[in-house]
């Protein structure tokens, strides 16, 4: 069919009003260096509609624990780390807060399957074990409820399992939180003056490409980062006891690309998932083993991080 001369002059007007209406992302040439000024001045004016940051009261230190992908050891990591933290200091209180809404795992870790109870004002009593105090989703609901809630009800759900809570005095409150870098670890960074974060990752190309990500986010964000910590490189031999390399060593190669510190190592042994599945953390249930050292050497790395990071008792907002 032949278009007549006005039908093409039609079309042809058409297409130029749509081009001029076209995104700048897509006719922006280069990122110019003049502007840079007002890239400033736009995450300023984004600021002032970010939530001030509030501690949570009685408590100095807020610890995060993350990773990029999930399985890397993570959640037997922060169970670990904290119950070592209680365990090279006694008068030491710690915290240890799920804040893996959807996949909560500290319950069975922590062998606690309770409910909180309530206070006269309404604040959930944190269950305790192995003196930490913990809370989770999963104390929350049954074992074996899908917790099937969209982004805004998830984070009001931790708000509440961090400002609903009587934590009592805390020198440490550590947050196990879910692996990626999501809209979990924007609220908490937002919402929160946190002191700093533990980034754990296996020395997998694939873990680290992600975990990476992570430290950007975190350095981006002004989180302090502790350091890393990797998991699950090597395994001990049983019949003549020396170590074999799994996955490489990538993990401090990365730490000092990045110019992270590399906290420690920890072998793959099962002693450390069959204490996690029995709820007894292996710090607690075999305290003289090489895996437990290596969580004590981490603890005391980890409390030096944090001697060296401002108490939120001495301010309001950060």
């Amino acid at each position: 069919m032949k278009l007549s001369m006005k039908a093409v002059l039609s079309i042809r007007f058409f297409v130029t009003r749509e081009i001029t209406k076209t995104p700048k992302f897509f006719t922006q040439k280069c990122y110019k260096a003049t502007d840079v000024a007002e890239e400033k001045r736009r995450a300023a004016l984004m600021a002032r509609n970010l939530p001030k940051q509030k501690p949570i009261p009685g408590v100095k230190h807020i610890l995060l624990i993350a990773s990029g992908k999930g399985g890397v050891g993570k959640s037997t990591t922060a169970v670990n780390l904290a119950t070592a933290l209680a365990s090279i200091k006694p008068s030491l209180n710690i915290g240890l807060l799920d804040a893996d809404v959807y996949g909560p795992s500290i319950p069975l870790m922590m062998n606690l399957n309770e409910s909180p109870y309530l206070t006269e004002d309404d604040l959930m009593i944190p269950l305790t074990n192995y003196g930490l105090k913990c809370m989770s989703m999963g104390f929350l609901v049954t074992e074996k409820s899908a917790v099937m809630w969209r982004g805004l009800m998830v984070m009001s759900a931790l708000d509440k399992l961090l400002r609903k809570v009587q934590w009592g005095d805390l020198d440490c409150l550590v947050v196990d939180t879910p692996p990626g870098t999501g809209d979990t670890h924007l609220s908490l960074v937002q919402n929160l003056p946190l002191s700093g974060v533990v980034l754990v990752t296996t020395p997998q190309q694939a873990a680290l490409q992600v975990v990476r990500r992570g430290v950007t986010m975190f350095e981006k964000l002004g989180v302090p980062i502790a350091g890393i910590v990797q998991n699950m490189s090597s395994v001990k031999c049983t019949n003549c006891s020396s170590t074999i390399s799994l996955f490489g060593d990538g993990t401090k190669k990365m730490a000092d690309d990045l110019g992270i510190d590399f906290l420690e190592d920890i072998i793959l042994d099962p002693k450390i998932a069959e204490c996690s599945d029995s709820g007894v953390p292996i710090v607690v249930s075999n305290p003289e083993s090489l895996q437990s050292a290596a969580y004590l050497r981490l603890a005391g790395k980890v409390a030096e991080f944090l001697k060296n990071q401002q108490s939120n008792l001495h301010e309001t907002t950060r």
